[in-house]
């Protein structure tokens, strides 16, 4: 099965996530062909604007945790040329968050344009309840978004947030019926295709300009800390507790 769908829309280009079957979570195989995506996205100048979203009911579950912890398949580009390839993307890139979304799920919103939520969708940071930490830049973008001590909580916590929460919080431009997500994004995304690309480019670089240097040093900080925790005792709980389906005990250590 293709792990990622691509559809044209005049000049919009929709990328969606396609194991439905796992929560479209994030494989070795989804990250390699997330890469591609936006780096055919960026040299395609037929594409002027790029909706990320998700198949099936969640948006994306977070890190294929069936993966951790056994032999990695080659990666052909891997999670640091996926963010390198958000992060450089040079034209609009939406999100349409159109349900479940944790980990990488929820910290990939702090790395797009503009993030459009289902009402009835949630988001959730679950590194503390795995003993790892942040990732994607999130420590950087998500107190900008949202500010320091919101962002704090949604990070350390593990909570839900619904879609209106989100919205509200400033992590979401908005939050809309699930029936209606995909043509509003498509709505507003076309808005930006109708003008011109050199236009929409120019003035996000000089948003980004601003922005890539403390991102990339945020993610670099983060890939120490999730060096260091993968692996540590609680990081090894928590995913015995996952896959016997019990609640982790982090007790004592």
């Amino acid at each position: 099965m293709q792990t990622v769908k691509l559809r044209n829309d005049g000049a919009v280009r929709t990328v969606e996530m396609n194991r439905p079957e796992v929560l479209n979570a994030f494989s070795v195989q989804l990250m390699d062909d997330l890469a591609d995506a936006f780096l055919d996205a960026t040299r395609d100048n037929s594409v002027k604007a790029l909706i990320l979203t998700g198949a099936g009911r969640a948006f994306s579950a977070g890190a294929d945790l069936g993966e951790m912890g056994r032999p990695a398949p080659p990666a052909k580009h891997g999670f640091a040329v996926l963010l390198d390839a958000i992060v450089d993307f040079p034209k609009p890139f939406f999100i349409a968050v159109n349900g479940v979304g944790a980990g990488i799920g929820a910290t990939l919103c702090g790395l797009a344009d503009f993030v459009f939520i289902a009402n009835e969708a949630r988001l959730r940071c679950p590194f503390s309840s795995l003993g790892l930490t942040a990732e994607a830049a999130s420590t950087y973008t998500f107190p900008r978004l949202m500010g320091r001590q919101r962002a704090l909580w949604f990070l350390l916590a593990a909570e839900w947030l619904s879609g209106e929460e989100c919205a509200r919080a400033g992590l979401a431009l908005r939050s809309v019926p699930l029936a209606d997500l995909m043509q509003v994004v498509m709505a507003e995304a076309q808005k930006l295709a109708a003008l011109p690309l050199a236009s929409l480019t120019m003035t996000k670089e000089l948003v980004m300009a601003q922005l890539r240097e403390p991102m990339r040093a945020a993610i670099l900080a983060e890939n120490r800390g999730l060096a260091e925790l993968v692996g540590s005792p609680a990081n090894r709980e928590a995913l015995r507790a996952f896959r016997e389906k019990r609640p982790a005990d982090f007790t004592g250590l």
